[in-house]
């Protein structure tokens, strides 16, 4: 055993000079998780905000325009065009020049006195989830509206309906708020480490290849599995690096700390890091040159934010997409960390992930194992 951790530190100090000397790679490591901060964190959501929308005011009353003023007062709408037929409202949403048409019936004063009053809303479902964010926001304008002029209130986020034959009122747990970037925020490291795993070992072992070194290198006195040890630990202490600089700007930045313990964290992230960065050594054994090596890094990166549910809940896919993901130690890390970090998780909540990603790794060595010729010829 000492001489096998021997061999691997050995390695590791030889991919520790190379790294030293690649500056690019470690600008690129210290670029990107600032770049997702700033993206994910501030320029990404799924709240409406300056929403074109259409009114066609059939009734044109007080009670009609009161509810056009409430819309208006949300903040999520721009000031509404206004149309005199319903195929011109249309239009405008055919073209892209709206997003919502607001029709309100001639009918809608008498409607308020008899206790039922009722809009029409057509979305623009292009883009389902935002026009699923428009709807829900415009029904609880309508549903907070008082259509007499009693109290106002613009902003329907705490508003609760009326009492009808079945009054529900929720209540939001963990993102009481509904904030989008706290969704993102939790999965950062997730997405930085995917991103830096699979790119940098990518070039491990083709590298070698084209240097002339790979043979020198399988002529050591190493197994397979200590070589491939030797090479992942200088980018498992980079990685490490990468959390911390996902975490802690947005904590002072953006005050987004976890609730959970960092330790467990750190703890689940290291055989995420070790199956990913096994993916890229795995993905570099099967390539002849750095140009084949970066394409299929792209073909698994891609894949792993779409199927994860890094980006998208993964419990709303398909049956069979849903499952193909769970092959990818994104899914299981970003199920861990967004427990730990949002939900303030406990060890017994995160073992599952966390043993899901120690079988990925070992059964990524077992396949780097078969796949590294010891031998030449």
């Amino acid at each position: 055993m000492r001489r096998a951790w021997s061999n691997v530190l050995a390695v590791a100090y030889k991919e520790a000079m190379v790294i030293r000397h690649d500056r690019p790679l470690l600008v690129a490591m210290i670029v990107q998780p600032v770049s997702f901060l700033v993206i994910l964190g501030m320029a990404v959501s799924f709240t409406p905000r300056n929403v074109p929308w259409v009114v066609l005011d059939r009734s044109d009353t007080t009670a009609s325009r009161r509810l056009v003023q409430d819309v208006q007062a949300s903040g999520y709408f721009l000031s509404p065009a206004r149309v005199a037929s319903y195929d011109d409202g249309v239009a405008r949403l055919h073209d892209g020049r709206a997003v919502a048409l607001l029709v309100v019936d001639r009918d809608f004063a008498r409607q308020i006195e008899r206790g039922t009053p009722t809009v029409q809303v057509l979305l623009d479902g292009a883009d389902p989830l935002t026009a699923a964010r428009i709807g829900g926001v415009l029904a609880e304008i309508a549903a907070a509206h008082d259509p007499r002029g009693g109290a106002h209130r613009p902003r329907p986020d705490a508003a609760l309906a009326k009492a009808g034959p079945i009054d529900v009122r929720q209540r939001f747990w963990f993102n009481a708020t509904l904030d989008d970037g706290s969704f993102f925020l939790s999965a950062l490291a997730a997405m930085v480490l995917t991103q830096v795993c699979l790119s940098a070992t990518a070039l491990a072992l083709v590298g070698e290849r084209e240097n002339g070194t790979y043979e020198q290198m399988l002529s050591l006195p190493t197994s397979a599995v200590e070589i491939v040890l030797g090479k992942l630990l200088p980018y498992v202490a980079l990685c490490y690096g990468e959390v911390v600089l996902a975490l802690v700007p947005a904590g002072v930045l953006l005050d987004f700390w976890p609730r959970g313990s960092i330790l467990l964290l750190f703890l689940v992230t290291l055989p995420f890091v070790l199956a990913s960065l096994g993916i890229g050594t795995f993905v570099s054994s099967l390539a002849s040159t750095s140009a084949q090596a970066v394409f299929l890094s792209v073909f698994f990166i891609m894949p792993s934010f779409v199927l994860s549910g890094v980006m998208t809940p993964y419990q709303l896919m398909p049956d069979g997409v849903r499952q193909i993901g769970g092959v990818l130690p994104l899914r299981w890390y970003q199920i861990a960390s967004r427990r730990i970090i949002e939900r303030g998780a406990g060890i017994m909540e995160v073992a599952v992930p966390t043993l899901v990603l120690c079988a990925m790794f070992a059964s990524i060595l077992l396949l780097l194992k078969w796949r590294m010729k010891p031998r030449l010829g």
